[in-house]
């Protein structure tokens, strides 16, 4: 199965309790690290793929080294194969270490890098992929997933914000728990409860 998340900020302090930017509830980056890993690997699989839109972590740890290697053991304890298109926060450094730590999930790598986007097919639509918002003008059948905007949501029905903090999320029944990527039918259920909810405005 495919999932979606994005800005997951692991090891990010600035972002706790009353954040003026995307407050998590959370008193320690430890709690909130914890908090994501257990309910992502309640949903995701071993042999899921998980597309992560950027902004992994934060942590500004010396020698930088030391701050990758701890950002990469969280990524190891994650479910699932990880595509990753790089953030403003994701180093090239960064997925440089990751390259060379990789390893095999079943028959495939664990770590997928991208720089710009990836672009998909979901159901006779066209998914892309990027870390920022993309402003694609009139398009059809296409829907640009992104992350970076925490959470804001861009007032555009073909953008879809699948971090981990999006608003956006308010448009499912049911809301998963905290740091869960998103699986299809979710994304398919924000992208068409987003288009009912801008025709109102009409």
């Amino acid at each position: 199965m495919q999932f979606f998340t994005a800005d997951t900020h692991f090891f990010h302090e600035r972002l706790l309790g009353i954040s003026e930017f995307a407050p998590r509830p959370f008193l320690t980056v430890e709690d909130m690290n914890d908090t994501i890993i257990e309910n992502w690997n309640r949903r995701v699989g071993k042999d899921d793929v998980v597309y992560h839109l950027g902004d992994i972590a934060i942590l500004h740890t010396r020698p930088e080294k030391d701050a990758y290697q701890r950002i990469f053991e969280v990524l190891k304890k994650l479910n699932g194969r990880l595509i990753l298109i790089k953030g403003n926060h994701d180093s090239r450094n960064l997925f440089k270490y990751l390259e060379k730590h990789n390893y095999l999930v079943g028959n495939h790598l664990k770590f997928e890098f991208h720089d710009v986007g990836v672009l998909i097919k979901m159901n006779h639509r066209q998914y892309y992929m990027t870390h920022y918002p993309m402003m694609m003008g009139i398009v059809k059948q296409i829907i640009n997933l992104h992350g970076h905007i925490h959470h804001y949501s861009v007032p555009i029905k073909e953008n879809i914000n699948v971090g981990v903090d999006t608003p956006e999320a308010d448009y499912l029944k049911h809301k998963p728990p905290f740091g869960t990527p998103f699986s299809q039918q979710e994304i398919e259920e924000m992208v068409a409860q987003k288009q009912i909810d801008f025709a109102k405005r009409q």
